[in-house]
């Protein structure tokens, strides 16, 4: 199995899954798209996320200021920052997951 955490990886990752969902060409992918350059509806947007979330077995931060999930620059960036803290704070075994904050 190939380590998806190096930073070609995660970006390559997601493009891949940018492309696959967009129905469009990976070569269109670049760090400088934005998804609106990409001509990328909100839906396809949030099913995006919702595959580099299931991917990465991760949780992308929602209308979080501090993360950028409009653009593939910052897509790439956060799941990098996520499996980062992940990696420094793997889940202890058995323990219960947090639960999701009630909306």
């Amino acid at each position: 199995m190939s380590d998806d955490s190096t930073p070609d990886n995660v970006r390559q990752t997601v493009f891949s899954i940018i492309a696959k969902e967009a129905g469009i060409d990976e070569s269109k992918v670049t760090l400088e798209s934005t998804l609106k350059d990409l001509e990328i509806p909100s839906l396809d947007a949030i099913q995006i996320i919702f595959e580099i979330e299931d991917h990465f077995k991760i949780q992308m931060p929602d209308r979080d200021p501090n993360f950028d999930t409009e653009s593939v620059k910052g897509l790439v960036e956060t799941v990098e920052k996520l499996l980062a803290d992940k990696a420094a704070n793997p889940p202890v075994p058995g323990a219960t997951p947090p639960a999701p904050p009630a909306a």
